[in-house]
């Protein structure tokens, strides 16, 4: 399955890069999406055969950019590219993430939030069981 189109037109991210498949619901604070693009053979994040828990943290990331991106189309504008500028209190479960069968749950909670930059804290989990979580914070270029 690939990504669906609205969420790759939120992201600076194209192709297998695109990790998030589906937006399941988001309102003024918060973005739950799934995916199953873990599961892909040819994942762009795999390495060694294996897919580390911390691309998670990237799983985490689009979440809160394709978030804030529907938060600016909502207003008629499109947000401006940002920039990651830190990654906090990550937390990480092991093991290989091809052996999840299932799609997982990609939740971005929105901290703060302006003109300037954003914070979110963001949760990944499957089947109910965290696998990662932590807080991103991102400042925003104007062009």
């Amino acid at each position: 399955m690939t990504a669906d189109p609205a969420i790759a037109a939120l992201i600076p991210h194209t192709g297998l890069m695109c990790l998030l498949e589906r937006i399941v619901r988001w309102d003024d604070a918060s973005l739950v999406a799934t995916t199953g693009t873990h599961r892909r053979s040819d994942h762009p994040l795999l390495r060694a055969g294996l897919l580390d828990p911390v691309v998670l943290c990237e799983y985490g990331a689009q979440a809160m950019a394709v978030h804030g991106g529907l938060l600016a189309s909502r207003e008629g504008r499109r947000a401006p590219p940002g920039l990651l500028v830190s990654l906090r209190d990550a937390w990480l479960g092991g093991g290989d993430l091809r052996d999840c069968r299932g799609d997982l749950e990609v939740v971005a909670t929105r901290l703060f939030g302006d003109g300037n930059g954003w914070q979110y804290e963001f949760r990944v989990a499957h089947e109910g069981r965290a696998l990662a979580s932590g807080r991103v914070a991102v400042v925003l270029r104007h062009e």
